[in-house]
């Protein structure tokens, strides 16, 4: 469609404005849609105005506008209206382009909210139209997120030009859809979305743009999902299960039926490509173990990516001591790695079976010699990219994914819809739940006096803050002052201090010396938050709490409790909220990993989730992930028949729902 240039009132700057919200032609214009709606269809006569309420006023100038300067920034000005029951006052602050806009007598329309002041009832800087130029007062208004000099008014007017090329967009979904769901016209649910006439109309319309959202979504994961079964290699011999037997615990039935689903895959004719979730201390370092056992025993490399040199190191150990009996060379890749040269040419040649490391190993001078599987674990910390760029290093490998964040079923449907998804959902006997307590700052006395019995007695402890030093943009507490702080308050014990931005010899070294206990408190950021495993903690103390997502903080608390004491997370939390108290009460009522991702999608939306954005998946315009499930589901199983021709679709319709799941994942094949 035209570009927006060709809408009047739009020049070259005002285009660059919009360029920055991705909108270029009146179509981009049109999918622009508000991010909610003002209702100004509510008439109150002056008399019956109630302080609070937002209403729209008809009433007639009664004086003109008064300009009263009460110091050299601040000028208010004011005017009084009338109608048959009464008068009140107009104010605005700083505005004084209204000081000439007004005659006495004119009938002008106003919206916003009543208030009091001086025992008159006033409106504070009022939505305003003349009454013979009535547009966007006496009907449901959009309000839309701006950029740059837009202003709501702006968009608006924009948008009432737009909406006289509604007709000009094409339909995209096929009218047997349309039918089976009741679905509006594209041309009507623009109008409908944008300027409605009511409730029901509004919702009618949404409705449309959610499925059609999700359905374009779900048709670009069907595609990437068809381009990996095209990916055919070699079935795998699946060997025994003596490497389970000679693990120094026994696997639960959990893992068992993961690593037995991993085994169904590498007997196919096409690469694996699978999510492993489980929540912290499920065991899925133990389950990807036995998918990597089993390709170096077919002869093939593998390769484990971790997001962290902490993690990577972690694992190398891990990985070293599983294999320990079996002639395995196990090799670690990260940018702090010495002689890296030796170790290319030792991977290129095939001398070493197993590779672990950090996004060192996908870079372009590591060349592999028989890459059969790839492992990224914690894959919300990488992008599409670098996933892609691991699976690239070998010749269709079967691929392996492992989170410790649980996702919620309809989150992990837009995320890893291309995925075959596995859920570790028992933990290794004998975990204990964490003890967890959201408190206030009255507490802090009391929870010293408690860490100090606690470390006293043998215990490590966590202290994790959410900035790594003082801001004067900020009140919340930094990790270099709580280390100061805790160094003062108990020169007893060795208190560490890490974060991100330490070198990353630096970080090691702080890990060892906790791991080897010559730390007994470790005061950190969220750089703790993924993988590390010290045993012998049993403390976990966070600081200014709800600046923390659910999900982060249940990753925080997972660090501990992984011993035979009892472990405690104690939540310092400020504000008063509605929504903080739901989050820490979640946290302190629930160690369920599943239920406690639901509720912080519930409660932050999935935009915050973990940033959905990093995925290379498209923002969502329209859809709500939490709300709108039963449409994901229905847009799910549309795109299903689809992607297999159970529909029966024109030509012509195939050709237009390919244009348009190009524009969402722009390298997708969905239709053949």
């Amino acid at each position: 469609m035209c570009s927006i240039k060709k809408l009047s009132g739009v020049g070259d700057k005002r285009a660059k404005d919009f360029e920055k919200k991705g909108v270029y032609t009146i179509s981009d214009l049109l999918y622009y849609f508000p991010r909610t709606h003002e209702d100004r269809t509510k008439f109150t006569e002056i008399a019956d105005a109630v302080p609070g309420d937002e209403t729209c006023i008809a009433g007639e100038v009664y004086s003109p506008v008064r300009e009263v300067r009460i110091r050299r920034s601040f000028t208010i000005y004011s005017m009084v209206v009338f109608d048959e029951t009464g008068a009140m006052n107009i104010v605005w602050y700083n505005n004084k382009y209204v000081k000439n806009a007004f005659k006495t007598g004119e009938k002008v329309l106003f919206f916003g909210k009543v208030s009091i002041k001086n025992g008159k009832k006033e409106i504070l800087n009022p939505i305003y139209e003349k009454l013979e130029k009535q547009r966007f007062i006496g009907r449901i208004v959009p309000i839309y997120p701006l950029s740059g000099s837009l202003t709501q008014k702006t968009v608006q007017s924009l948008m009432e030009q737009a909406i006289e090329y509604a007709g000009n967009i094409k339909e995209c979904l096929p009218r047997e859809i349309l039918e089976r769901y009741k679905l509006p016209l594209v041309s009507d649910a623009l109008k409908s979305i944008h300027f409605p006439t009511g409730y029901t109309d509004y919702e009618r319309a949404r409705r449309r743009f959610v499925f059609e959202e999700l359905l374009m979504l779900q048709l670009a994961l069907f595609g990437k999902r068809t381009q990996s079964d095209e990916k055919k290699r070699e079935p795998f011999r699946i060997t025994d299960c003596a490497f389970a037997d000679k693990l120094p615990f026994t696997l639960t039935g959990s893992q068992m039926r993961v690593i037995n689903e991993i085994h169904e895959d590498f007997k196919k004719p096409k690469a694996m490509n699978r999510l492993v979730q489980g929540d912290v201390g499920s065991g899925k370092t133990a389950v990807c173990a036995a998918g990597v056992f089993t390709a170096i025993q077919n002869g093939y490399q593998s390769a484990i990516m971790a997001p962290t040199e902490i993690l990577a190191n972690q694992h190398y150990e891990t990985f070293s001591e599983f294999f320990k009996d079996y002639d395995i060379k196990i090799a670690l890749l990260t940018k702090s790695t010495k002689n890296k040269k030796d170790l290319y040419e030792k991977i290129k040649s095939g001398e070493i079976d197993l590779i672990i490391g950090t996004n060192a190993i996908i870079q372009k001078d590591v060349e592999y010699c028989n890459l059969g599987m790839v492992v990224t674990d914690e894959q919300h910390r990488f992008g599409v990219t670098q996933r892609g760029m691991l699976s690239e290093k070998g010749e269709n490998p079967h691929t392996l994914i492992m989170t410790a964040t649980p996702i919620p079923r309809t989150l992990s449907l837009i995320l890893y819809g291309d995925l075959d998804v596995s859920v570790i959902d028992e933990l290794p006997p004998g975990r204990k739940p964490v003890s967890t307590y959201a408190v206030g700052e009255d507490m802090r006395r009391r929870v010293y006096g408690f860490l100090e019995k606690q470390v006293t007695a043998g215990s490590q402890a966590y202290v994790v803050c959410p900035l790594v030093e003082e801001s004067d943009k900020s009140d919340l507490e930094d990790a270099e002052n709580i280390h100061k702080t805790l160094s003062r308050i108990f020169p007893q014990f060795s208190v560490g201090l890490i974060h991100g931005r330490m070198k990353s010899e630096e970080k090691d070294k702080v890990m060892c010396d906790f791991v080897e206990k010559r730390i007994d408190i470790l005061v950190s950021t969220t750089v703790i938050e993924v993988g590390v495993n010290v045993p012998n903690s049993n403390i976990m103390i966070i600081e200014n709490a709800e600046r923390f997502g659910l999900s982060t903080l249940h990753q925080l608390r997972g660090r501990v409790g992984r011993g035979q004491e009892k472990a405690y997370c104690i939540m310092f939390a400020h504000g008063d909220s509605e929504i903080t108290k739901k989050r820490m009460d979640t946290l302190c009522s629930s160690n369920d990993g599943f239920y406690i991702s639901e509720q912080d999608l519930k409660l932050r939306g999935p935009g915050d989730f973990f940033g959905t954005r990093q995925h290379g998946l498209p923002e969502m315009r329209v859809a709500n992930l939490f709300a709108d499930g039963k449409i994901l589901e229905a847009a799910q199983k549309t795109a299903k028949e689809i992607a297999e021709k159970k529909l029966n679709l024109s030509e012509e319709e195939e050709q237009v729902l390919l244009g348009r799941v190009k524009n969402v994942l722009p390298d997708t094949i969905v239709l053949n």
